[in-house]
């Protein structure tokens, strides 16, 4: 499960990133590059890392996957 201060960074289908909370509909905020993304996660919730979405297929994992920044 879970835990409902975590916050995801995702891109989404304009090309930006939104950083979300867990079964969230909106966006907590939204920014123009995952770095940035990053940042605004990192914050909001100083006391967790966000979790990242990969955006491009790498040797370690696929774009569905999920990693720490």
């Amino acid at each position: 499960m879970v835990a409902k201060d975590q916050l995801f960074v995702e891109q989404r289908k304009q090309r930006d990133y939104a950083v979300r909370r867990p079964g969230a509909e909106r966006a907590s905020a939204v920014a123009e590059t995952q770095a940035e993304a990053i940042k605004m996660a990192r914050d909001m919730n100083p006391d967790r890392e966000p979790l990242v979405e990969r955006v491009r297929h790498t040797s370690k994992g696929h774009p569905d996957q999920w990693r720490k920044p």
